[in-house]
C-alpha cells in the first residue's frame, strides 16, 4: 500500500435538541503530498482549530521536509551545522535517536545519500560511507559529519499525527481520527483497514484512543529495488508491516524498520517496548503473521 501523503479529521461532539455540528474544510500540501481537515464541531471551536492545525502542520513542514527549499532540515543537509534548530526539529531528532538504538540501528535517518544514490542509480559507496546516526550531533547547535544529510520522512508524517491529536484533546474534542498515511484516534472505536500491495486488504483493525501505521516497502520502487533500504543496502524481509501503539510517531518508525527485520528480533522488541500493542507482518510469499 503506498503511503497515502493526506490528513483526514473527521471529529463528532454530540449537542442537544436540533442543534448540528459546523463542518470546516482546510485543504493544503504536506511533505510532497495533499493534506486535507475535516472538521466537526462548535462554530467557534471549529474555526480556531482549523488555524491551529494549519499553523502546526506549516511549522512541521519548515522544520523537517525534504520537499520545502528552506526547510530546516534542508538547510542542515545543505551546510552540515544549525546552530538554532527549531523545536520541531529537535523533537524529531529525539525520537529518530530513539528509535534507532531500539531497532538495533535499522531506522537510521543517515540512509538519506544511499538513497538518493539509489534513486539515481549511482555507485553507492560513498553514500554507505556517510551512514551512521550515532555521528550525528542533535544539539543545539545540530551537526552532521561530512557527506551526511538526513531524511525523516519514516517519523515525520506519524509525529505530525500526534501533534494534531494533542491539539484536538486541547480543544475538548472526544471523538477524532487522525489520517495522515497513519492514523490517531481520540476515543472511537475506528475502522482501519491493512493492505498489502499484492493481497489487497489482509485485516481491518479498530482503533480507540491508539495509533497505527502501515509500510510497504514495494509500494514505491527506488531505481530497481524497493524505497525502503537498510542502512548498509540490506533489501527489505517484508512485503508490508502494520504495526499499531500509542503514538503514531513511534507506529511509523517502527513499521519502517520492522521491514528490515527478522521476526525473532520483532518478537524480541515488542516484549521490551512499552505502548505498542500489536504488530501485522506479511512475508513475500504472502502469509500474514501477528506479533
Amino acid at each position: 500500500m503506498k503511503r497515502r501523503r493526506f490528513l483526514f479529521i473527521a471529529a463528532a461532539v454530540a449537542f442537544s435538541g436540533a442543534a448540528r455540528a459546523s463542518i470546516t474544510t482546510w485543504q493544503a500540501d504536506m511533505f510532497g503530498g495533499t493534506v486535507r481537515v475535516d472538521l466537526r464541531g462548535p462554530r467557534g471551536l471549529a474555526q480556531a482549530v482549523s488555524q491551529g492545525i494549519a499553523d502546526t502542520i506549516a511549522e512541521i513542514e519548515a522544520a523537517a521536509s525534504l520537499f520545502r527549499t528552506g526547510s530546516a532540515l534542508n538547510r542542515l543537509n545543505a551546510t552540515g551545522r544549525l546552530d538554532d534548530p527549531p523545536p520541531a526539529l529537535l523533537d524529531l531528532l529525539h525520537l529518530a535517536g530513539q528509535v534507532h538504538g531500539m531497532t538495533g540501528r535499522r531506522f537510521d535517518p543517515t540512509v538519506q545519500p544511499l538513497w538518493r544514490a539509489l534513486a539515481e542509480r549511482r555507485d553507492t559507496a560513498k553514500a554507505q560511507a556517510a551512514i551512521g546516526w550515532e555521528r550525528v550531533q542533535i544539539g543545539p547547535p545540530a551537526r552532521l559529519d561530512a557527506g551526511q544529510a538526513l531524511t525523516l520522512n519514516g517519523i515525520a508524517q506519524g509525529y505530525a499525527a500526534d501533534r494534531v491529536r494533542s491539539l484536538l484533546l486541547a480543544a475538548g474534542y472526544a471523538q477524532a481520527l487522525v489520517e495522515m498515511g497513519e492514523f490517531a484516534a481520540i476515543g472511537g472505536p475506528f475502522s482501519v483497514s491493512v493492505e498489502d500491495p499484492s493481497l489487497g486488504q489482509i485485516a481491518t483493525r479498530r482503533l480507540a484512543g491508539n495509533a497505527i501505521a502501515t509500510s510497504s516497502p514495494s509500494a514505491m520502487m527506488l531505481g530497481t529495488g524497493f524505497h525502503i533500504v537498510g542502512p548498509h543496502g540490506e533489501p527489505a524481509r517484508w512485503s508490508t508491516i502494520s504495526v499499531e501503539a500509542q503514538s503514531a510517531a513511534m507506529a511509523d518508525g517502527l513499521s519502517t524498520a520492522f521491514c528490515l527485520m527478522p521476526a525473532d528480533e520483532i518478537s524480541a522488541l515488542l516484549k521490551q517496548a512499552g505502548g505498542v500493542t500489536r504488530v501485522t507482518a506479511v512475508d513475500p510469499a504472502g502469509n500474514v503473521s501477528t506479533f
